[in-house]
């Protein structure tokens, strides 16, 4: 719950600025913690997905067309918040012929003119597997390139994906590091997963070159979605973090409330600290 003024003061530049926030929509339990230290993930394209997974609370339906005026006012926003890191994610649009990249990019370079300080993670759907929408996105030179795999692959029929959309997400996160981009992914734990299940995906994604990960419990944000199997304690997050950091990424953070973005920016700093370490002679 908010307890100081920067929580409304975030809620009203959002207001104000006619924006989305993946905070919001997704009902995330960090929202309180996130707006009191002025951090937020803007959600362009609209607050309407054009998928139905069963996992997610962001409404579906038909979405707008894409609003032109979206990357001048997320930029202020970010100039008016004084954000050192910027997370910026979507709504899965599907009806776009690009998936709405060029909206991202658009973003990206509205932020970059407004606050040239300003790091950046674009957290991205898959676009349909679109190597040419990837490469737009990737042209904005975001400092991370993230893109949540999910859950393990014998739960995507649960989550009401295709199986095979886990293996497009794995070839998104390959041909973002092929491409040179610092890659990250997420994972909700807790839909029924065997143990083995989530070391085989910790291996896949190292597999691709995944260089950074977050573990969260899922929570069900209504009884229309998919349930929760079991609920992990914070003993066994620090476990699975500890396996993910042994099995190869480069850093993690887990546990039962940590999302996607969650701490994006000290995830990313944790990273450029060890590569500007010296080295041990």
């Amino acid at each position: 719950m908010p307890s100081r003024g920067e929580y409304f003061r975030v809620a009203e530049i959002v207001r104000a600025g006619g924006l989305h926030t993946i905070c919001q929509s997704a009902r995330c339990p960090n929202i309180g913690e996130c707006w009191e230290r002025r951090t937020a993930t803007f959600l362009i394209l609209g607050d309407n997905c054009t998928r139905n997974c069963g996992f997610c609370a962001v409404a579906k339906g038909v979405p707008l067309p894409p609003d032109p005026g979206e990357p001048a006012r997320v930029a202020a926003a970010v100039a008016s918040l004084g954000l050192a890191y910027a997370v910026v994610t979507s709504v899965t649009r599907d009806d776009l012929p690009d998936g709405g990249a060029g909206a991202f990019a658009a973003v990206l370079r509205a932020i970059r003119a407004e606050s040239p300080g300003t790091r950046i993670e674009a957290l991205i759907p898959d676009f349909g597997g679109d190597t040419a929408a990837l490469e737009t996105v990737l042209a904005a030179r975001p400092e991370v390139l993230n893109h949540n795999l999910e859950t393990t692959e014998p739960l995507y029929p649960a989550i009401r994906r295709p199986r095979e959309d886990y293996r497009r997400s794995l070839g998104v996160l390959a041909a973002a590091k092929f491409r040179g981009a610092l890659t990250k992914s997420g994972l909700m734990i807790g839909l029924g997963e065997r143990e083995t299940d989530i070391f085989r995906t910790f291996d896949d994604l190292r597999g691709v070159g995944c260089d950074l990960l977050t573990i969260g419990q899922y929570l069900q944000p209504s009884a229309a979605h998919a349930a929760v199997a079991r609920y992990y304690t914070p003993e066994e997050f620090e476990a699975l973090a500890a396996a993910a950091r042994r099995s190869g990424f480069r850093e993690v953070v887990s546990g039962p409330l940590v999302r996607s973005s969650y701490e994006a920016g000290r995830l990313y700093d944790a990273v450029r600290d060890k590569d500007r370490a010296p080295c041990a002679i």
